[in-house]
């Protein structure tokens, strides 16, 4: 039963980066295999979206220029890397069209970490990966196609590894990873032989002699993706796929993917200006991935630095994908990651005519803009940031990217949060880290932004620092505070919850061993009950020469951001940080388990949740889906710092702003935030 036509799309309840404008794009591209549309504007949140190319002609004609380039010592007709997508994730079918699209558009594309299928055996468009798991790895395996990839990470979950659950790994995928049929398939977080620059340089170099073919390293876009880059270009390597924040994955955990990573924009900039000041720039190439979702957002990317633009998702759509974000249950309504021995097969040449039709579609508008750009070839759009100018951005941004243009100091407005309930439910319904699939959708570049921390983002550790691995190794989250301590930086506050919810949090908290706020005097759960503090800090640091801090005094319980980084600062400025709690009441503004890890990061020792939470994540409330809702955030939180490679998160997070990033913080804050711009070297 194969898929020949396009399945019309569900309606878009909530907003979506690949919303139908974008779906409709790709599919006009991949029914006609001709241009569609040039230098589109697109006013999005994003900041490749605050940059536009300085010309006003935007009529499609036959003037093309030259697309020709060349990667891993192939000619190509076009700069077009088909991503990474792993037999396992994708059903068997979809790779197969992936790769013999590549051959007959003289392309490339990457096999992912599922190890390779018979019928790609012959292929040589294609580059082979060596991800941390060596799933399907052999001697015979690596030396096929055009080149190796080592994957050190991805943009869909930086610092931990790849994540098939069990009901995807049928007897054909369980074959060719040398893996047990139904089991989950948990990469390991870090290569257990690269825990270093160094340690790259010897991989690389083992793998060239082992297989003599170009080497290249794929990283997530993180803090420190800049050195990553450099270092990788003087260990040998021959390039380096950059996979950005908010990139598609089969499965990753939520709360790595809407809370790690930066923009593949930012970290492609500062890595090209990086080798270049470095003198290793040359014959060195950049892949660009993460929501690339039409021709002008490559021409943006290659103008910031790129040489190649990866596509994933945009790649599926192409092959008929509809975005039901169900990859990582092994459904879906048109065959692309269903499980292989069920009734739906996709069809491959409905694949391969689809997908070849959507790059030279694409291939051609590259080509139409270059000659607009009064370029001869595409190879001369590296680089040529004078080609771009900023429709609002912050100073920092355009002093990354080496654009000009205007700036942008509006404020967002701030509001209530866009719950995801389907999270929430899945936490107190299952007690575990909640698994989904496809791009992020977190603010501020798909959500509006309503907070701080929204503008923030987590590193994930790779390469300069290893992750550590929560299924294997042990990590400590419990925190220490003046009258206790805690097994998770958290604590509910009960008060005015009615009677029974009251006691199934009680009981919850008191299993888990987390503290609680409550309003009731002396009680057997006195242990176990912080008393609450009112809030006695006054905004305004003058404040506190008039106001002397109280002896005996534990601490502050505040709701505000601003007043979280203010206190903080200035308790570190007069060096009594140790003496005081400084506890954040977070309330029912929670997003998702990454909010506690940003908090933590910019000054809390704590975060409280309202009671009230737990109850927008049930209908059903009872004392094991309250004690579920704890487990599953300490599970996600485990899964937090372990991706950032810190194994007492208490000793290791609290106050280190250098682990954040702010993205798309456009506006001048009252107070020293202390954090860089995502991009800053």
């Amino acid at each position: 039963m194969g898929n020949k036509n396009f399945v019309p799309v569900p309606k878009q309840k909530k907003p979506e980066f690949w919303d139908l404008k974008k779906i409709d794009y790709i599919r006009r591209l991949s029914m006609t295999g001709e241009p569609q549309d040039i230098f589109i504007d697109d006013f999005g949140n994003r900041i490749l979206d605050r940059i536009s190319f300085n010309i006003n002609d935007k009529t499609i004609d036959d003037d093309y220029a030259s697309t020709e380039t060349e990667l891993a010592g192939l000619k190509m007709d076009s700069p077009v890397y088909l991503g990474d997508m792993s037999y396992g994730a994708l059903s068997g079918n979809p790779n197969i069209a992936i790769a013999e699209a590549a051959e007959k558009t003289r392309t490339m594309a990457g096999t992912g970490e599922g190890g390779l299928l018979p019928e790609l055996y012959d292929k040589k468009r294609i580059f082979v990966q060596w991800a941390s798991a060596r799933f399907g790895v052999t001697i015979d395996t690596i030396n096929m196609g055009s080149a190796i990839v080592i994957k050190i990470g991805q943009g869909a979950k930086p610092g931990i590894g790849g994540h098939l659950p069990g009901v995807k790994v049928t007897s054909p995928i369980s074959m060719a990873r040398k893996i047990p049929e139904g089991l989950d398939a948990i990469s390991p977080a870090p290569h257990h032989d690269i825990y270093s620059i160094e340690d790259i340089a010897q991989r690389i170099e083992s793998l060239k002699i082992m297989t003599g073919k170009p080497v290249f390293v794929k990283v997530a876009a993180t803090n420190y993706v800049p050195y990553i880059a450099a270092g990788i270009a003087r260990s040998g390597g021959d390039g380096i796929i950059i996979d950005g924040h908010g990139a598609g994955t089969g499965a990753t955990p939520l709360v790595i993917r809407n809370n790690f990573g930066i923009p593949v924009e930012l970290a492609v900039a500062s890595a090209h200006k990086m080798l270049l000041n470095e003198g290793t720039r040359k014959n060195f190439k950049i892949i660009a991935a993460g929501r690339v979702s039409n021709s002008t957002d490559a021409a943006k990317l290659m103008a910031l630095g790129a040489d190649i633009i990866s596509m994933g998702t945009a790649v599926l759509i192409s092959m008929g994908c509809i975005m039901v974000k169900k990859c990582n249950l092994g459904f879906c309504p048109v065959a692309l990651t269903s499980k292989i021995d069920n009734k739906r097969i996709f069809d491959k040449s409905y694949g391969i005519e689809n997908l070849t039709r959507f790059i030279n579609g694409f291939t051609k508008e590259l080509s139409i803009m270059i000659k607009r750009l009064n370029l001869n070839s595409i190879k001369d759009l590296t680089g040529r940031t004078d080609l771009l100018y900023s429709r609002g951005l912050s100073a920092d941004d355009l002093e990354i990217l080496s654009i000009n243009g205007a700036k942008n100091e509006i404020m967002p407005e701030y509001g209530k949060i866009d719950y995801d309930y389907d999270y929430l439910n899945h936490l107190s319904n299952t007690g575990k880290a909640y698994i989904t699939s496809m791009g992020s959708d977190a603010p501020p570049e798909i959500k509006e932004p309503r907070r701080i921390i929204d503008f923030l983002r987590l590193d994930g550790a790779q390469v300069t620092r290893p992750p550590i691995d929560p299924y294997r190794e042990e990590i400590d989250i419990s925190f220490k505070l003046h009258n206790m301590s805690i097994e998770m930086p958290l604590i509910i506050d009960i008060r005015n919850a009615p009677g029974n919810i009251k006691m199934m949090l009680r009981f919850a908290a008191q299993a888990a061993g987390i503290a609680i706020i409550d309003n009731e005097t002396k009680n057997e759960y006195e242990d176990i009950t912080i008393r609450y503090i009112d809030d006695v800090y006054i905004y305004g640091s003058s404040i506190y020469t008039e106001k002397p801090l109280l002896k005996g005094f534990s601490g502050y319980i505040i709701n505000s951001e601003s007043r979280l980084i203010e206190i903080d600062n200035y308790l570190r400025k007069i060096r009594k940080r140790n003496d005081y709690d400084v506890i954040f009441n977070l309330g029912d503004n929670f997003l998702n388990s990454g909010d506690i890890a940003k908090l933590i990061a910019i000054g809390a020792d704590a975060v409280i949740l309202n009671y009230n939470i737990f109850l927008k994540s049930t209908n059903d409330p009872n004392y094991l889906k309250a004690l579920n809702f704890i487990n599953a955030i300490k599970k996600e939180l485990l899964l937090i710092s372990g991706a950032m490679g810190m194994y007492n998160m208490q000793n290791s997070l609290t106050g280190n702003h250098e682990i954040l990033r702010k993205v798309s913080l456009y506006y001048s804050l009252p107070y020293n935030l202390n954090v860089k711009e995502a991009g800053s070297p």
